[in-house]
């Protein structure tokens, strides 16, 4: 029976396929561009940072930033971005696997763009995790794929709805203000280059003062 790869090396080997060459566009994630631009800048926490286009965003806009990512490939290539942009000095990179240990600290923004993984699926505790990271006033941004793509219909990982999102985590009113749980329709490119038009969901809350 052929092994399953871990988290680390399906995404080593994804990126490291590409040779030297990017295997995303190199600009930040337009929901985080869209949901955060408004914030007052403080301290950050990208899960999931690839390489590194949301983290040198997010400097270039002022924050202080922890970047964590499972491939130590896409970590080198995530340094090279931010020492380009000229932000090396506003972004702590990690190598970590979330699921065996996470950031100590919290937050002022705590963000997880398309942490999905076949390897993996990102599961309740980092979710968890996640939320607890962030800091009174702070903010919790979550965005990922709302169901399997048009190309994988049956995909077996777990792709929930904004409002499934939102159950996962377990936010207490008292503590939180749900400010955004919707699904939206995106183009993406499929692997046979043909646009498709992909559902995906943003979670925006903030954790009261």
């Amino acid at each position: 029976m052929t092994k399953e790869p871990t988290n680390e090396e399906f995404w080593d080997e994804r990126y490291g396929g590409h040779g030297h060459g990017h295997i995303w566009s190199g600009k930040p994630n337009a929901a985080l561009v869209s949901e955060v631009s408004g914030l007052t800048p403080g301290t950050a926490l990208d899960l999931g940072c690839g390489e590194g286009a949301d983290a040198v965003w997010l400097a270039r806009q002022g924050w202080k930033v922890t970047a964590v990512d499972v491939s130590g490939v896409a970590i080198g290539r995530a340094v090279e971005h931010a020492a380009d942009a000229g932000v090396a000095e506003a972004v702590t990179f990690e190598r970590r696997d979330l699921s065996e240990s996470f950031p100590e600290g919290r937050f002022d923004l705590v963000t997880s763009q398309f942490l999905h993984s076949p390897a993996a699926p990102v599961s309740a505790d980092i979710l968890h995790a996640a939320r607890d990271a962030v800091a009174p006033g702070g903010t919790l941004l979550v965005e990922g794929h709302a169901g399997p793509p048009p190309w994988a219909p049956d995909a077996h990982n777990f792709l929930p709805t904004a409002a499934e999102v939102v159950t996962v985590l377990d936010l207490d009113p008292a503590e939180w203000e749900v400010q955004r749980a919707v699904e939206h329709e995106r183009l993406q490119t499929g692997p046979d280059g043909t646009v498709v038009t992909r559902l995906d969901c943003t979670v925006k809350a903030r954790r009261k003062a």
